[in-house]
């Protein structure tokens, strides 16, 4: 029953995250654009309800995520979250009324099947609460220099597919280490109260780690195109979460012949991904700053 429940809150956050992406891009269509930073565009976007309905898409998607990988495995909950982005583009089609082609829908499928596949071939399982310090030391320590070591990579490189697919690596890895965390502060609230989860190290390090992901994910959006950076982040942040379910939570997946129809699942879901990032709603909805260099948003659109 709780691997249900778990399984349901991940796709209601993935839903969020996809809801809040599409009404942002939306609130953002209706603002003057500048080409640099402008004091004034968070009191513009403040007066659009559109905006506001977004936000609390991302609040909702949190409380999701926390309630997912409180009564669910690591190595369920964060593969889900491939989803987001053919959600997003689902949503997209009726929010900004746009059009997805019909390569777009293939690939859409080839995403839900190959993550579905992928899942009941893995079965993953185990729950477990309390992980050993040592194990955080490890873990943390290989994480963070990881995230270094690629985003040195991406430094040494000039704008383009390499420096994009770095820092699309390294989001990922802050996410995947975020969720891990979040999923021990959790734990914490829900056995110890309030008090104990404001005091546990692993509320303040989940914190830390997102607001690096998010530094992390606006660079690599504008370091080269979607095309590098969504299938590093996408992939990289399931594969990340599962290597953490399974050293830190102790979570298992079953292997042998079981590991011929998990990796045609994640072939299908890479395919989908790389195939999805080369849309131009895509671009539009995930990085328009990329699509829409040097242009301006007709008015017909702004005033959508």
């Amino acid at each position: 029953m709780l691997a249900l429940l778990s399984v349901v809150f991940a796709l209601g956050a993935a839903f969020s995250n996809a809801l809040a992406t599409v009404l942002q891009r939306k609130a953002a269509l209706t603002v003057p654009r500048s080409q640099g930073l402008r004091v004034g565009l968070l009191f513009d976007l403040l007066r659009r309800p559109v905006w506001l309905g977004g936000m609390l898409a991302v609040v909702g998607a949190a409380v999701c995520q926390a309630v997912a990988l409180a009564t669910g495995p690591l190595t369920v909950v964060q593969p889900l979250f491939v989803l987001e982005l053919p959600l997003a583009l689902m949503i997209a089609t009726v929010v900004l009324h746009r059009r997805l082609p019909p390569r777009g829908w293939l690939t859409v499928t080839a995403v839900v099947a190959g993550l579905a596949v992928a899942l009941a071939a893995a079965s993953p399982h185990g729950n477990l609460t309390q992980v050993a310090p040592h194990r955080w030391i490890l873990a943390l320590a290989v994480s963070v220099g990881a995230v270094v070591a690629l985003s040195l990579a991406a430094l040494r490189r000039p704008e383009g597919r390499a420096r994009a697919a770095c820092l699309g690596a390294a989001t990922a890895i802050c996410y995947a280490v975020t969720a891990a965390l979040m999923k021990a502060s959790t734990h914490t609230l829900d056995k110890d109260g309030i008090v104990a989860f404001f005091t546990a190290w692993e509320t303040y390090a989940f914190a830390a780690a997102g607001v690096c992901a998010l530094f992390l994910l606006e660079n690599a959006m504008q370091a080269g195109p979607l095309v590098a950076s969504q299938p590093a982040l996408t992939l990289g942040d399931a594969a990340v979460s599962l290597a953490l379910g399974i050293t830190l939570y102790e979570e298992e997946v079953r292997s042998g012949w079981w590991l011929l129809p998990q990796l045609f699942g994640v072939v299908l879901i890479a395919a989908g991904v790389l195939a999805l990032s080369r849309i131009p709603l895509t671009q539009s909805l995930v990085a328009p700053d990329e699509s829409e260099r040097g242009t301006r948003v007709p008015p017909d659109d702004a005033g959508r």
